[in-house]
């Protein structure tokens, strides 16, 4: 279904809110008071990046920024593939979370690694290393609201689990690399442990423990402090395969 000729007939003269983007033209699907909606900024896929950045879902901030740099590049008559990494480059994790993330990332290490003077660049001259991406692929809410990962269990869902356990790990596959893989916060991270359990992931180098990065993790400095021990050691076991 080709929802950019959706996207473009939008109104182009207003800040998208919810009552325009939560409609019926863009629901994929219902599972009682879950509901999974499309946007366009998880469509490409970077085949060479060395870095995935793995979240729980998209929440309505990626959805709503998303959709405003589609509707600006598709009125730009820009091709579908380079609207797609327009679009994600604008509102993969965007925010003040991604702020939040460079900082942390930037604790760990990881711009060292890749011999970069900052994360930061990861997001802009050096996207070319990065992969972002969720695990359940597109926005999902319960009860209008950003879905956590907790309520309702992705297991205890069939339109979650599909998403989780079939598309995610599917995505993993066609990335070349082996990859540093970054699960943000516990949801991402069991999702992960859970398949690498039943041997369902490639060989990638999974950072565990490292915290979610939103403002309403409060905890997130502290955790990424207790944990910066095994992170930064399975960075550097990462780097040597550089």
């Amino acid at each position: 279904m080709n929802f950019l000729s959706k996207i473009d007939a939008l109104p182009s003269d207003k800040t998208f809110t919810k009552e325009d983007l939560l409609t019926e033209q863009f629901l994929l699907n219902k599972d009682r008071d879950l509901e999974i909606y499309y946007s366009p900024h998880n469509e490409f896929i970077n085949t060479e990046a060395k870095i995935a950045i793995v979240g729980i879902t998209p929440g309505w901030t990626q959805m709503k920024t998303a959709f405003q740099e589609a509707k600006l590049r598709v009125s730009e008559g820009m091709e579908d593939i380079q609207i797609f990494k327009e679009v994600k480059m604008a509102a993969s994790f965007s925010g003040q979370m991604r702020r939040n993330l460079i900082s942390m990332l930037d604790d760990c290490g990881i711009a060292e690694a890749v011999e970069l003077d900052a994360s930061s660049s990861l997001f802009h001259d050096n996207r070319s290393l990065l992969h972002t991406t969720s695990v359940i692929k597109h926005p999902a809410f319960y009860r209008n609201k950003n879905y956590t990962g907790h309520i309702p269990k992705i297991s205890s869902s069939s339109v979650l689990s599909a998403y989780a356990f079939n598309c995610f790990p599917n995505e993993l596959e066609k990335l070349k690399h082996q990859l540093l893989v970054i699960p943000l916060g516990k949801a991402a991270e069991a999702v992960i442990t859970d398949l690498a359990n039943k041997q369902k992931l490639p060989n990638h180098f999974y950072m565990y423990g490292f915290p979610h990065p939103s403002g309403a993790n409060g905890h997130r400095f502290s955790q990424l402090q207790s944990n910066m021990r095994q992170l930064k050691e399975i960075i550097e076991k990462w780097k040597r395969t550089l």
